[in-house]
């Protein structure tokens, strides 16, 4: 919800936003035949004022989707603005990308200059499907 408000500020701002999960970009850019073709792609998804990844860490990424984040990050690194949503710790990434180094430089692309903002607690979706399963409580009489 906060990257939502974030893309929706920036919109009302009249900046150019891009808002996806990361599987399309990556998927997209994966399945360019050609360099030409790739840098066609990564100038693409480059030229907006702010991208917005969601869900990076759901699932897991081969070399060639790793190197594909990197190259998005690296392009945006220091000239666009940039946010990624994650439900795990920086220090789980190497978990789900395969080269363990790419993860580190690419973290260390992240958060230099970042606002990092870690939010500790139930998730949202969880609480309200409890609260569903629940029993209503009878109501007192007086």
């Amino acid at each position: 919800m906060i990257a939502q408000n974030i893309a929706h500020a920036a919109v009302l701002a009249g900046t150019h936003v891009l808002f996806t999960t990361a599987a399309p970009p990556l998927l997209d850019l994966g399945g360019q035949d050609s360099t030409r073709g790739l840098a066609r792609r990564l100038t693409h998804y480059a030229t907006r004022g702010l991208l917005l990844l969601d869900e990076i860490g759901y699932l897991s990424y081969d070399t060639r989707a790793a190197d594909l984040l990197f190259q998005v990050v690296t392009r945006w690194y220091e000239k666009r603005s940039l946010v990624l949503t994650t439900n795990l710790s920086f220090s789980d990434w190497p978990t789900i990308f395969p080269n363990a180094g790419s993860a580190i430089a690419l973290i260390e692309r992240l958060v230099h200059h970042a606002e990092i903002i870690t939010i500790d607690g139930d998730s949202y979706r969880r609480r309200v499907a409890e609260a569903k399963r629940k029993p209503p409580r009878p109501a007192s009489e007086s």
